[in-house]
């Protein structure tokens, strides 16, 4: 293992005033968003909906530092030829892949999951540093109510994250490290802060005796936020202030950047919470951002499909890439939405 090489790819991944793009959505998940458009999803529409956003170029040179793929999109060719993963490197952006297999149901364990995709991973691994990915992510779900999550649940998902991420290491590309406790239930944000902080603690000690470096990982954990049925919405300050006791509390300062997951935060919250973190540094790392949806959702709506509105959607990813950006640098501010 080189963790040289290592903590240089993920010190590139949380490069100052930069992000991650999420486009590892799988092809049963991109075509629920193309639902919404009114586009079937083709091989043809999925890559030619990649390429707009990885050709959006002052954004990804400014904005972007790496991009999660799917394994279709990994492998697929730009409509003049060039591998995608090329466009991406081109623009300066540290290539990643999805590793894992998603949640299935964990046994005698109600309402968990436990993520599976472990067989086989070293040569996946192999293949997928060949194709040219340099990171990868694997995500662990964990959800929240009155009863759950159980220990065996934390348990077994901290174990698997811990296992993906020596193997990754071992295949020389660093492990985004994702423990997601869910934003879907009625839980209020402090129930949200237990549960992370359980999982958070529970994934590093797995971390450890698998013998990880943790200079070679990036983590992309949930922010601590109250569920979407809570009564009660914590203000932005408040989600920003728990989110950031929790990390103190959970994660070494050897960990060089945290790149959060949006989990269905609308765009404008999830940018305005990393900007109210940054704003109250210095912190032991770097925080960014590791959106999809956030990233993504006006740039889909702007696009449509049709190749005529392309200018429109690389306009209205770079729009919500930049807001970002400033959030990384505590320097976002709703004069900045406006004015952009």
């Amino acid at each position: 293992m080189n963790i040289e090489r290592l903590h240089d790819i993920a010190n590139r991944m949380v490069a100052p005033g930069k992000g991650i793009l999420a486009a590892d959505e799988s092809t049963g998940s991109i075509t629920k968003r193309f639902e919404s458009i009114k586009l079937e999803s083709t091989e043809t529409n999925r890559r030619d909906y990649r390429e707009m956003l990885f050709r959006a170029a002052d954004a990804m040179r400014s904005c972007v530092s790496g991009v999660i793929l799917f394994d279709e999109t990994l492998r697929q060719k730009a409509a003049d030829g060039t591998p995608l993963v090329d466009v991406i490197k081109a623009a300066g952006a540290v290539p990643g892949i999805k590793l894992d297999k998603g949640p299935k149901p964990l046994p005698f364990c109600p309402g968990e999951t436990v993520t599976e995709g472990l067989d086989g991973l070293a040569d996946r691994v192999a293949e997928y540093a060949k194709l040219g990915a340099e990171f990868a992510k694997w995500r662990a779900v964990i959800d929240v109510s009155d009863t759950i999550p159980s220990f065996n649940a934390i348990h077994a998902n901290a174990h698997a994250l811990a296992r993906y991420a020596a193997i990754c290491q071992a295949g020389g590309i660093v492990p985004m490290v994702e423990p997601e406790v869910l934003m879907d239930g009625a839980h209020d944000i402090d129930r949200c802060a237990e549960a992370t902080e359980w999982a958070l603690k529970e994934t590093f000690q797995q971390l450890y005796h698998a013998r990880v470096a943790l200079e070679g990982i990036i983590l992309k954990p949930n922010m601590v936020i109250a569920g979407k049925k809570c009564p009660r919405q914590a203000s932005r300050a408040e989600v920003a202030e728990k989110t950031l006791k929790v990390l103190k509390r959970c994660v070494p300062a050897a960990v060089p950047g945290i790149a959060f997951l949006s989990g269905g935060q609308s765009g404008e919250d999830a940018t305005a919470h990393l900007h109210l973190m940054n704003a109250a540094g210095p912190l032991p790392w770097k925080l960014t951002f590791s959106y999809g949806r956030a990233l993504q959702a006006d740039a889909l709506k702007a696009w449509g499909g049709k190749m005529e509105n392309v200018a429109a959607g690389q306009r209205a990813f770079a729009h919500r890439a930049r807001m970002n950006a400033l959030a990384a640098s505590g320097r976002w501010s709703q004069d900045a939405e406006k004015a952009a």
